[in-house]
């Protein structure tokens, strides 16, 4: 899924260990007005920022552009090769500390992820893994999406 082979973590030491490093990115993934409509039709947003092509020339983005949260639901297809844990008997998505999107997707562009560790904490649970995603629009200096997200991992 990546340009190169995924990082395979197979202990909690080694997560620790990653903290900080910049663990590559995925495969681009072009952000269609089919894809875009699907997400509106599920979410029940239908601004026509996101679905109006024709008015959308004339709006502040000159075309439409996809759904902050289509972008944050679309991590685990842009971020899901980048690394993967081996033990756990279950991953879990259990949140985000924080999610900005400072800069719209423009329909027809293409976005891909990278993923930096943040932090490794255990629990009486299991390990919480902190991972910043930032999520680029390829041709765009600005990301599309940052988001701290909280996995959490079940021995």
């Amino acid at each position: 899924m990546t340009d190169s082979e995924p990082k395979v973590f197979t202990s909690v030491d080694e997560m620790r260990a990653a903290i900080g490093q910049d663990l590559g990115s995925g495969e681009w993934l072009e952000i269609t007005q089919e894809r875009v409509n699907a997400f509106a039709e599920a979410t029940g947003d239908f601004q026509w920022i996101h679905l109006d092509a024709e008015r959308a020339k004339d709006g502040p983005f000159g075309t439409t552009i996809a759904h902050g949260y289509l972008t944050l639901s679309l991590l685990p297809v842009i971020a899901g090769g980048i690394f993967s844990v081996e033990g756990p008997k279950l991953v879990i998505n259990y949140g985000s500390n924080k999610v900005r999107f400072p800069h719209p997707v423009p329909v027809g562009s293409r976005i891909r992820s990278n993923a930096i560790i943040t932090s490794v904490e255990e629990t009486k649970v299991g390990v919480n893994m902190v991972v910043t995603n930032t999520v680029e629009i390829e041709g765009i200096d600005k990301p599309a999406l940052v988001s701290e997200n909280i996995r959490l991992l079940v021995y």
